[in-house]
């Protein structure tokens, strides 16, 4: 807990009054998995990404993504080399610890396919040969809102392969003053000093494996993606890979919290972030007006919490 308390504090002193949407991002980074930012521009989406990069000592690489951002430019390309007489592999702008793919719903649904095999099997092929990415390796993606001008959906595979969704909302009137006062000397990114290294990064994914789950909770966690199965409410449940997610993201949880084994509490704290942008509104919800956030929270009050 030591260490990712001293990670939050560091990063809070750019990213003011969100703090919940730090623990999450760092939860969810500690799960081994990927971060997909929605929120209107301007708000800090990417000061975020770049905060953790600079706090956790991770190699940072960043995209701006736009229509004409090729998938090559994103897992490389092979060149001929005349003096070797061979093809020679040019790696490509997602070789970093930390990627950040900005505005990710800007790019066609070719080069957002780009990320597929490297989100999953942290990996990329090119021209038939295979290259591994760095270790540790996370995707950051941001997104405006569906709809926005110049925008597309992304795919529902890509969707599933993002550990957790969240948004940063504005920030409060004492909060925005907080943020004009703390640029008057240039800007606070700067000052951030490192808390950790990647290879402590890497221990304590590691420790977070290791957090005690009983067979209780485990069994609460199948049951509530199940429920999201036979929701009236849900015409798509979540996936496998959800359940999976949901398991590690509540273990981290636990490790966050400063606990050695994970709480039904655990599971609850996470699952809106985990599981919502991965299921799908029956039509008569959406008639109904009723939001994805509200059709999974119907899901928690419908499955009972075992006692451990």
């Amino acid at each position: 807990m030591g260490k990712a308390t001293d990670i939050i504090d560091e990063v809070k002193k750019v990213i003011c009054g969100k703090d919940d949407v730090i623990t999450m991002v760092l939860t969810g980074m500690l799960s081994n998995g990927h971060i997909l930012i929605e929120d209107v521009p301007g708000v800090g989406k990417t000061t975020m990404a770049l905060s953790f990069s600079r706090v956790m000592g991770l190699d940072y690489g960043r995209v701006q993504f736009t229509p004409d951002v090729l998938p090559s430019d994103i897992t490389g390309f092979s060149i001929f080399d005349k003096e070797k007489g061979t093809m020679v592999y040019q790696q490509g702008a997602v070789f970093h610890n930390l990627f950040l793919a900005d505005e990710l719903n800007r790019a066609s649904s070719r080069t957002q396919s780009a990320l597929l095999e490297a989100m999953e099997e942290r990996q990329v092929t090119v021209d038939g040969n295979t290259y591994q990415l760095p270790n540790p390796f996370v995707v950051f993606a941001t997104q405006n809102p569906s709809g926005a001008s110049g925008t597309s959906l992304l795919p529902d595979s890509q969707m599933d392969r993002f550990t957790i969704k969240i948004s940063m909302g504005y920030p409060s009137m004492k909060d925005e003053m907080e943020m004009v006062k703390t640029r008057k000397s240039g800007n606070p990114i700067e000052s951030l000093e490192q808390v950790i290294s990647s290879k402590e990064f890497l221990e304590m994914q590691k420790e977070v494996t290791e957090v005690h789950m009983d067979d209780k909770v485990l069994k609460y966690i199948v049951a509530l993606v199940g429920q999201t199965r036979a929701s009236e409410l849900l015409e798509r449940g979540a996936s496998p890979r959800a359940t999976l997610d949901l398991a590690n993201m509540s273990k981290a949880h636990a490790y966050v919290s400063g606990k050695s084994f994970v709480t039904p509490n655990d599971v609850k704290a996470v699952f809106d972030s985990t599981i919502t942008h991965r299921v799908l509104l029956s039509p008569n919800a959406e008639m109904d007006g009723v939001s994805a956030s509200e059709a999974i929270e119907e899901v928690i009050k419908f499955v009972a919490a075992p006692r451990v």
